[in-house]
C-alpha cells in the first residue's frame, strides 16, 4: 500500500465493500470520520463477505489489520503528489538560494524549530546575520546581498506601531544621522528608545550602547518630545559630556537573549564557562561507530515515547559549535538518570551508532553546562 486509496481498493476487491463504503473505511481509520457504531458496521460487513468468499479468517484479520494501522499515517494520492512537488521546489530554492530561501522561512513564522535554529541555518550557508537597525531594518528579515538584517518584528517587547513609524519616517526623509535626531523624528518614549540601544539598534551612530543609554535619559528627562509639526525652529539641545564607558560583549549576549530570544552575534557556546567543546564536531561522528565519545551541544528539540514495556525514553536534537546537527537517543535507564531540562548547552558522552549512513549517539550520560553570569547582576 502507497496511498489511502490503496485500502480502498483492497476493501473493495478482498472484502467485497463497494466502493462508497471502501470511502468511508478510508475517512475513519485515517480519523476523519468520528462514527464508531458506523465501522463497526463496515468491519462486520468486510469480515462477513471474506468468510463468504472463503477466504481463512486469519488472513483477512491480518489483512484488516495492515490497511487500519497504514491509514493512520499515509497520505491520499492528491496530497502525496502536492507535497512532491512542494518539497521539489522547496529543494532546489534551499540548495541554490539557500539566503532567501531561510529569509522566506523566518518570514513566514512557521516550520517546526525554534527561531535561532533558522538564523543559524542562513549562518552556516554563508549569511551575515545583522542585528536590527533603525536605517536599514524593516519589519520583517530583509536581505541585502549576504548581509540578513533582522526585522523590527524579532523584537519581543517593541510595539509594532513604533515599527512601522521608524520605517514610515525613513523612507520618508532620509535615514536618522544621530540618537536624537532618530528621537525627535519617531518621537520614541524612554522605555523603547533603551530597547533599540540594547538590542544594537542605533549602534549607527558609532557611540557605545552605555553611553547611548546614559544619553537618552539625561536628553528626555529634560526635553519632553513634541507633537510633530508643533516647533517653528529646529533646536540643538547641549549634549552632554560622558565618561569613557566600558563596554562588555556577554552583556550584549544577554540583552539579545532577553530581547530576541537568543544570541545573534555569537552564540550560547560563548557563554559558557569551559571552552571544551566535545572530542569531535558533529560532522565526523560517522567515524567513530561503535565508540564511546563526548561531545557538546546546544539543546534544539526533544521527542517522547514509550517502549514496548511502556517506559518512557526520548529522542534529542543538538546543534554543535560549527552550527550542525546531531540527534540523541535517550533510553529508559540514562534518561531516569540523566535528564535533559531545557534550552542550555550539555555535555553527551554515548555510544555513536550509524544507521542507514546517518549518526546518532546512544546516551549513556549527559549534563548541561554551566554558562557565565551577566556581569550586570555581580
Amino acid at each position: 500500500m502507497v496511498y489511502q486509496e490503496d485500502v480502498m481498493k483492497i476493501a473493495n476487491a478482498y472484502g467485497g465493500l463497494d466502493m462508497a463504503d471502501a470511502d468511508v473505511l478510508r475517512r475513519m481509520m485515517s480519523g476523519k470520520y468520528r462514527s464508531k457504531d458506523h465501522l463497526i458496521e463496515i468491519e462486520d460487513k468486510f469480515f462477513s463477505n471474506c468468510k463468504a468468499k472463503g477466504y481463512p479468517e486469519k488472513t483477512s484479520r491480518e489483512i484488516w489489520r495492515q490497511m487500519e494501522s497504514f491509514a493512520g499515517y499515509s497520505f491520499n494520492k492528491a496530497h502525496s503528489a502536492s507535497f512532491a512537488v512542494e518539497s521539489y521546489q522547496s529543494l532546489f530554492l534551499k540548495t541554490y538560494y539557500p539566503l532567501e530561501f531561510m529569509v522566506a522561512v523566518l518570514n513566514n513564522y512557521g516550520g517546526f524549530y525554534n527561531r535561532k535554529v533558522y538564523v543559524n541555518e542562513a549562518r552556516i550557508s554563508g549569511g551575515n546575520i545583522c542585528l536590527p537597525c533603525v536605517n536599514q531594518s524593516v519589519f520583517n528579515t530583509s536581505i541585502q546581498g549576504k548581509d540578513i538584517y533582522l526585522g523590527f518584528d524579532c523584537l519581543l517587547n517593541l510595539e509594532g506601531k513604533l515599527a512601522h513609524r521608524i520605517i514610515e519616517e525613513r523612507e520618508a526623509n532620509s535615514t536618522y544621522t544621530s540618537l536624537e535626531n532618530f528621537v525627535k523624528r519617531t518621537q520614541t518614549g524612554i522605555e523603547q528608545v533603551v530597547i533599540l540601544i540594547r538590542v544594537g539598534a542605533l549602534r549607527f551612530t558609532g557611540t557605545g550602547k552605555k553611553q547611548l543609554l546614559w544619553a537618552s535619559h539625561l536628553m528626555m528627562s529634560k526635553h519632553k518630545p513634541v507633537a510633530t509639526g508643533m516647533a517653528l525652529f529646529e533646536t540643538e539641545s547641549r549634549k552632554p559630556i560622558l565618561p569613557p564607558l566600558e563596554e562588555d560583549i556577554l552583556e550584549d549576549y544577554y540583552d539579545e537573549m532577553e530581547l530576541i530570544g537568543f544570541c545573534v552575534t555569537g552564540t550560547l557556546f560563548d557563554l559558557t564557562k569551559s571552552n571544551y567543546r566535545g572530542d569531535m564536531p558533529a560532522r565526523e561522528l560517522h567515524l567513530f561507530e561503535g565508540k564511546i565519545v563526548r561531545v557538546v551541544g546546544d539543546f534544539v528539540c526533544e521527542k517522547f515515547v514509550k517502549t514496548e514495556r511502556g517506559d518512557l525514553m526520548k529522542f534529542g536534537t543538538f546543534l554543535d559549535a560549527e552550527g550542525r546537527f546531531f540527534d540523541t537517543v535517550h533510553f529508559p535507564q540514562s534518561l531516569v538518570k540523566y535528564s535533559l531540562h531545557g534550552t542550555g548547552i550539555y555535555l553527551v558522552e554515548g555510544k555513536v551508532v550509524v544507521e542507514y549512513g546517518c549518526p546518532s549517539i546512544e546516551v549513556i550520560r549527559c549534563a548541561k553546562m554551566p554558562l557565565k553570569p551577566d556581569p550586570r547582576s555581580e
